[in-house]
């Protein structure tokens, strides 16, 4: 097992975003995590990954409420829901967040180093330069083009390619569709298997449950910040209740 977590509960002040909830990735899987606006999707990602500590940290220093964080998260065999977000990363838990976010005054090749500037070895980061360009070729063309510039598919497209400079274990991908038309949609899913296949364990949030249940090999389904229902495309799809009143379907 990958990644498991148990028990995870996060409040913000009095509002309850996930509760005590429980989920695993094996190695080499992808899973995906579905459910409506407001499930906890998100948050479930920003907690793995240390970032709800992070902003746990900055409320209070700043005085503006608090964080609460209950459960654990093991990744590779080692608990880290203490450690901070750097720590998490170091250890190849990276996350890919929603709307792109890239930097928006650096170049696309710019952008992709900053996503190795935990490696010292210039050979390395080129080889992952060129691995990203394999996989998006459109960013080797836009190399020197500044990222705020780039269409939402290829600003999608450098935030997975940043990410995948981390040379991630386990690659958290946060809602990859939002926005996009069609026919890109379909070219970024391809890509996204293909990262799966290449070896990175891909834990994928998305609204679009279609497209995540075409992808995944296992489902989770949140609502209210609890998990309601896990299993593969076909089990979930086979309940009625589960595709009516969670999926939408």
């Amino acid at each position: 097992m990958l990644l498991e977590v148990n028990n995870l509960t996060v409040r913000y002040d009095t509002a309850m975003l996930l509760n005590d909830l429980s989920m695993r990735v094996d190695a080499g899987e992808l899973v995906s995590v579905v459910g409506p606006n407001g499930a906890g999707k998100t948050t479930l990602l920003r907690a793995i990954t240390g970032l709800v500590r992070w902003e746990k940290d900055v409320m209070r220093r700043a005085r503006a409420g608090d964080i609460t964080i209950e459960g654990s998260v093991q990744f590779a065999g080692e608990r880290i829901d203490k450690l901070p977000a750097h720590d998490i990363a170091k250890r190849g838990l990276i996350h890919c967040p929603e709307r792109r976010r890239p930097f928006r005054e650096m170049t696309v090749t710019e952008n992709l180093k900053a996503g190795g500037y935990l490696c010292n070895e210039r050979r390395e980061v080129q080889r992952r330069l060129e691995m990203v360009y394999q996989l998006f070729p459109v960013l080797k063309e836009r190399g020197n083009q500044i990222s705020g510039t780039l269409s939402g598919g290829e600003q999608q497209m450098l935030a997975i390619g940043r990410a995948l400079m981390f040379q991630p274990k386990l690659l958290c991908i946060d809602e990859p569709l939002m926005g996009l038309a069609p026919m890109l949609r379909r070219d970024l899913l391809e890509r996204i298997k293909e990262i799966q296949c290449s070896g990175i364990t891909v834990l994928l949030v998305e609204q679009d449950v279609s497209s995540a249940f075409g992808l995944a090999s296992r489902n989770y389904v949140l609502s209210h910040g609890r998990v309601i229902a896990e299993g593969t495309s076909e089990e979930l799809l086979k309940d009625e209740t589960i595709r009516k009143t969670y999926l939408g379907l």
